[in-house]
């Protein structure tokens, strides 16, 4: 009996040493999921700004860019050369800028050792010329889309797309801003001096293993990669130095995974002047403004001669419950760039009452509906196959996309070719910051959003756009799917697929 209770009394001991353990780890992984950088970041390194990307007229008008993928070295920590892609140098890529009307032509010479595309996000562009999967760029080759520009005034960028392979390539730094003009917005006094009080802001999460890029993603985390610190247009712990009154900031989530809540360390108010695909058609005064990959935001704000202050973000919403919540990076706070006022500063004029005219489709104008289901597994329970064709939908038609996250990871939903009007989210009004032009939309879990969405052309049945969770990781599991654009009575063709990505 004695044996036994020994037995016993061990069996017991290591029982309690066994869930101590688990529950002390279990608390060491919770307590380090969170980060913050508020109040600890030096800010010691000035902006840099991306250059804007010389072009050449062809004698029929046509504007040509030249971009160039292509692998490099930087030194983003003083004495250490981190590994690296870009377009036209090291990291990043040059900012390329075009005007409503024009023709724009871009040649794209892949000089990486792997095939890639380039996708022009929130671009109303012909199928073939769009940069997705199916337009691969392979080593050595160099791929030449062409279209003319026909949507407003906007902040747009450049990303790879290749399938299964998005996440690493613009981790490794594929990435740009594609800024277009209109009549309009050049007629309206908004700050609009490129790099002086109209500044690109590119953030990504970035996490470093000695020199080089650590691209693991967190344990415990269902979204994809997130890093342990920010930086912008690929500066670490930047600042910009600020001479004129009101500064515009076109804020563009580059990051992978990471949602952002953005606002002011003091707490001060801006102008939300543009979402994705253009201006507002009045401003709205906000203290924060979230954004998922791949959304933009043009916001306005103020300075005080001799100021300064933090672009900062704060811990966002709906990114799940308790432990959820917190392996998904809502509890992280970053300090992402210090604005530093002259001690004089040129007088700004105040934002404008009015500032655009939306050219969105309205519900009433729809013809039909269609139901999208988010789950990582898939949309509408299937993988992405692209040699699959999973909707048909007819140019020049308004339809209602209803896009429902069915469980609790966070998702959002991007559509190619359009720029689409938000009408519910949950069955409520959207938010002021979702009354605009949009593209990507952030879908919380258990959420329900609808959308207006117009394919005004042209029509290829046999080159598909996709639509698909730009939260990369997803996509790249396959969280995707494609649409083809027909005329009415026309059907879907037979999707050409490159070599080696047949299904999934």
């Amino acid at each position: 009996m004695s044996r036994l209770r020994r037995v016993l009394i061990l069996v017991t001991t290591v029982a309690v040493v066994a869930g101590l353990a688990l529950g002390g780890g279990a608390v060491w992984l919770y307590s380090d999921a969170k980060v913050s950088t508020a109040g600890s970041t030096s800010f010691g390194n000035e902006l840099a700004v991306p250059p804007l990307a010389k072009s050449r007229v062809k004698p029929d008008g046509t504007r040509v860019f030249d971009l160039t993928m292509q692998s490099g070295h930087k030194e983003f920590i003083q004495g250490k050369k981190t590994p690296t892609w870009g377009f036209n140098g090291d990291y990043l890529g040059p900012t390329l800028r075009a005007a409503r009307g024009e023709k724009v032509e871009v040649k794209v010479a892949n000089r990486l050792g792997e095939a890639s595309t380039v996708h022009w996000h929130g671009m109303h562009l012909p199928a073939a010329m769009d940069g997705g999967p199916h337009q691969m760029v392979a080593p050595g080759q160099t791929w030449t889309p062409h279209w003319t520009v026909d949507q407003p005034a906007a902040s747009l960028w450049y990303h790879p797309h290749p399938h299964g392979r998005t996440e690493k390539h613009v981790q490794r730094g594929l990435a740009g801003m594609f800024l277009l003009d209109d009549e309009r917005s050049a007629g309206l006094a908004l700050p609009k001096t490129y790099g002086v009080d109209d500044l690109p802001v590119i953030v990504q999460d970035v996490r470093f293993d000695g020199a080089e890029f650590d691209h693991g993603h967190r344990l415990m985390s269902d979204t994809g990669f997130l890093g342990d610190r920010t930086m912008v247009n690929g500066t670490l712990d930047p600042y910009a130095e600020v001479r004129d009154e009101r500064v515009r900031l076109r804020l563009l989530n580059a990051s992978t995974a990471r949602v952002y809540a953005f606002g002011f360390s003091d707490g001060r108010e801006f102008s939300l002047i543009g979402t994705d695909g253009g201006l507002l058609e009045q401003a709205v005064p906000m203290e924060r403004i979230r954004l998922s990959p791949g959304e933009r935001a043009e916001i306005v704000v103020r300075m005080e001669p001799g100021e300064k202050t933090v672009l900062r973000s704060f811990p966002p919403r709906d990114l799940g419950e308790g432990w959820q919540k917190r392996f998904n990076g809502g509890d992280d706070t970053f300090d992402v760039l210090q604005l530093r006022a002259h001690r004089e500063l040129r007088p700004s004029p105040q934002v404008p009452d009015r500032l655009g005219e939306l050219e969105l489709p309205d519900a009433s104008d729809a013809v039909r509906g269609r139901f999208f289901g988010l789950r990582t597994s898939g949309i509408n329970g299937r993988k992405m196959d692209m040699a699959r064709i999973d909707e048909t939908v007819t140019r020049g038609e308004t339809e209602i996309w209803t896009v429902r996250n069915e469980h609790g990871t966070p998702h959002n939903f991007h559509v190619h070719d359009v720029q689409f009007r938000v009408l519910e989210v949950d069955g409520e009004r959207p938010p002021a910051e979702l009354r605009g032009a949009k593209d990507t939309v952030f879908v919380p879990g258990r959420t329900t959003v609808k959308l207006a969405v117009r394919f005004d052309g042209p029509s290829d049945p046999d080159v598909p756009y996709m639509y698909h969770c730009h939260l990369l990781y997803h996509e790249d599991l396959g969280m995707m799917g494609q649409f083809v654009v027909v005329d009415k009575g026309q059907k879907a063709g037979r999707v050409h697929v490159p070599d080696g990505h047949l299904g999934h």
